[in-house]
């Protein structure tokens, strides 16, 4: 029972790494929108756009009702990042260390 528990924190970790690759892609391509240098009437990139979208938008929304408006610049993906890399380093080793513990 130890080893499955174990194994889920393992698999949550990946998730989370995996998100902050997707919230470095949609942050990468949020700036090549700004400025332009991306086609968004190409089909696949419309898709990519609206997949990256959709999957970073119910996590960041909520951070960037609650930051200051900060002229244009949204620092939402670092905050999310930031977040991230707690639960990574903090939370998931506590409750590891508590799972190893029973």
């Amino acid at each position: 029972m130890t080893s499955l528990l174990l194994s889920i924190l393992a698999f949550i970790s990946f998730l989370l790494t995996l998100y902050i690759y997707v919230l470095i892609a949609w942050a990468v391509l949020s700036w090549l929108l700004a400025f332009n240098i991306v086609n968004t009437r190409h089909p696949v990139v419309r898709g990519i756009v609206e997949f990256l979208y959709r999957i970073t938008e119910p996590v960041l929304r909520p951070i960037r009702n609650r930051l200051p408006n900060l002229g244009g610049i949204d620092i939402s993906p670092i905050v999310a990042w930031i977040v991230i890399l707690f639960i990574q380093w903090v939370i998931l080793p506590f409750l590891a260390n508590l799972i190893s513990g029973i």
